[in-house]
């Protein structure tokens, strides 16, 4: 029998059967050059999420009914520019999607969120990455199977360009680490350098060096790489923050964020929302904590309002549903309280 599509897919489906007739091959889309200074210039991957959602998540070799699904851009630099752009700030995006269906869907639901998308490349003959995730009701946890990006991978050029546009702050997601040994002062110029770490890659080193706010989650403070193995969690906080440039805020999932502030470990704890897909929620956190800082807000103040951020997002299905207008995300981050461990 055949499921039938919810309302949102049944949209998210008209948009992606309409885009053929938008932009040309290889083309930037949107306008040429922007009006004011960016808030944030994101850099990092977009892709198409195929959200499946199940009573319980199914055991390897059994079936298990699917209780529906939703089409949603994805990606942490695609999620990371739409939940800027909703909370207010002026998102320009750095990437490239295939010029297929799934690009175009890509293209427009950034434009849909408000993002500028003047930079962003449709690679002829390039194929859009996907991930198929399978969010468990009963608990709200996904689990991701992400298809590998085979776009031609972004150029330093491509980011010495975009930096001319003079942006606050500068968002490196996971897929870009390979380009911080090629990031020049000169060219970032007052840009503060904001990245989302998810695991040891490529230019891990350069990008610890280069970075002014370092923000992994916790599963990274267990690479073999760090030598951490041994070590009480906040005995490896101290220990990465003596080996990276700036900050280091750690995301922990349902207890919060842990950042060293003045030799200091500070927790600012999660919110009790009710939790219906943690899909994106650390793309929206790096996202907010970006947004903060090039409002001028201090570092404790942009910890509660990346948290807040961050736990609202989840009361939706998919990364970008769930992600709250900029006044009720403030609201709640003014009753979060850091404490002092």
């Amino acid at each position: 029998m055949r499921i039938p599509l919810n309302p949102l897919e049944k949209k998210q489906l008209l948009i992606i059967h309409s885009l053929h007739s938008l932009g040309k091959p290889g083309e930037f889309s949107g306008e040429a050059a922007l009006k004011q200074r960016p808030d944030v210039l994101v850099v990092g991957r977009c892709c198409v999420d195929y959200i499946a959602v199940v009573d319980t998540f199914p055991k390897e070799d059994t079936k298990a009914p699917l209780a529906f699904r939703i089409i949603e851009g994805g990606g942490q630099g695609g999620t990371a520019s739409s939940c800027i752009a909703k909370l207010g700030g002026k998102t320009l995006y750095v990437g490239r999607l295939g010029n297929d269906a799934e690009g175009r869907f890509c293209l427009q639901r950034l434009k849909d969120f408000g993002v500028d998308t003047s930079l962003v490349n449709l690679v002829d003959g390039g194929t859009t990455p996907v991930a198929y995730i399978f969010v468990t009701q009963s608990s709200g946890k996904r689990t991701i199977i992400y298809e590998r990006n085979a776009l031609p991978r972004l150029k330093i050029t491509d980011i010495n360009s975009a930096l001319s546009h003079r942006p606050r702050v500068l968002l490196l997601d996971p897929e870009t680490t390979y380009l911080a040994k090629r990031l020049k002062p000169k060219t970032v110029g007052d840009a503060r350098i904001v990245y989302d770490c998810e695991r040891w890659r490529e230019g891990m080193e350069a990008i610890m060096a280069a970075a002014d706010f370092f923000i992994p989650s916790s599963l990274f403070l267990d690479s073999e790489q760090l030598g951490f193995e041994t070590l009480g969690f906040a005995e490896k906080m101290f220990s990465l923050k003596a080996r990276i440039k700036g900050e280091l805020i750690v995301t922990r999932g349902l207890k919060g964020a842990f950042y060293i502030s003045d030799d200091a470990l500070f927790h600012v704890p999660a919110p009790k929302v009710p939790v219906k897909d943690t899909t994106g929620a650390g793309d929206n956190f790096h996202a907010a904590f970006a947004l903060a800082l090039a409002r001028g807000l201090d570092i404790h103040e942009t910890v509660r309002f990346s948290v807040a951020v961050a736990s609202l997002s989840c009361r939706e299905y998919g990364g970008r549903n769930g992600i709250p207008e900029n006044q009720e995300a403030t609201q709640l981050a003014a009753t979060l309280k850091k404490s002092r461990l």
